[in-house]
């Protein structure tokens, strides 16, 4: 969804929002399918939600290994806007089934 670009100092990360290009070429069913599965992958099985825990164990199968702890740490800026588009998509799924 998003891709990590170079940036000038190596300590901080940006990053390109690729969810519209994903969105455009998998179309609704299937971007839903990919979000799904990536969750899967990344949740802690137990509690099942992704925990800081668990995106640090499976942090490797994305490529993601060199990041440090507070890299993969998500704002609560970030965190908000998440869940909004989250809301979002569910609210614009469930309204083609109503």
């Amino acid at each position: 969804m998003a891709k990590p670009s170079a940036s000038a100092d190596s300590s901080s990360s940006s990053f390109e929002d690729l969810l519209p290009v994903m969105a455009n070429k998998l179309g609704g069913e299937g971007l839903m399918g990919e979000l799904c599965n990536g969750f899967k992958l990344l949740m802690d099985r137990e509690k099942g939600v992704i925990t800081f825990d668990s995106l640090k164990k499976k942090s490797a199968l994305l490529g993601l290994q060199d990041l440090s702890d507070d890299d993969l740490r998500l704002s609560p800026e970030l965190m908000e806007a998440s869940r909004f588009l989250l809301e979002q998509a569910f609210h614009h799924g469930f309204k083609d089934f109503l």
